[in-house]
């Protein structure tokens, strides 16, 4: 019962901060995909729109444990994007000016990664649809770092390294 709603509160809460980056970027499409091309990216509108959307669907499926360890493969491939094309250029601490160092980043998909190898929770769609167990354990965690892959994908095709990515 407790690990449950562990897990609950894990996934609202992680829910909750891809739901408020899916709306920022929703909200400002110009001057995020400004900051992506700032940053080196290729098809910048289009990567903004995608950001956006891809992140509110990564929260939806945390909120609901809805294919829980797809949505944490999607949280990493995001997460892996903005590591490699921003943070580590700043160093492991976030208060790190003028790109924010790589700690959070990390933390999201270290917890990201945690949730599917645990499995969503009784509290969760996933749980109803007699389905949590199917993905939890080794096969989550594989779903999961397979978001690493694809985040490396997505940046051979999308990504070229501003010549000084740290004042960009």
């Amino acid at each position: 019962m407790e690990s449950d709603v562990a897990l609950l509160i894990l996934r609202v809460w992680l829910a909750i901060v891809f739901f408020a980056h899916g709306i920022n970027h929703g909200r400002t499409q110009q001057g995020t995909a400004t900051w992506f091309a700032s940053k080196g990216f290729k098809q910048a509108p289009l990567l903004a729109r995608m950001s956006s959307l891809g992140e509110l669907a990564v929260g939806a499926g945390l909120l609901l444990g809805l294919l829980t360890p797809f949505a944490a493969a999607g949280l990493m491939v995001i997460m892996v994007t903005a590591f490699w094309s921003v943070h580590r250029f700043s160093g492991f601490f976030v208060f790190r000016r003028p790109d924010e160092g790589y700690e959070y980043v990390v933390t999201l998909a270290v917890a990201a990664l945690v949730l599917a190898i645990l499995g969503p929770g009784a509290y969760s769609i996933d749980s109803s649809l007699g389905i949590a167990d199917d993905f939890d354990g080794w096969l989550g965690a594989g779903i999961a770092l397979a978001g690493i892959v694809l985040g490396f994908l997505q940046l051979a095709a999308l990504w070229k390294k501003p010549a000084n990515p740290i004042s960009t």
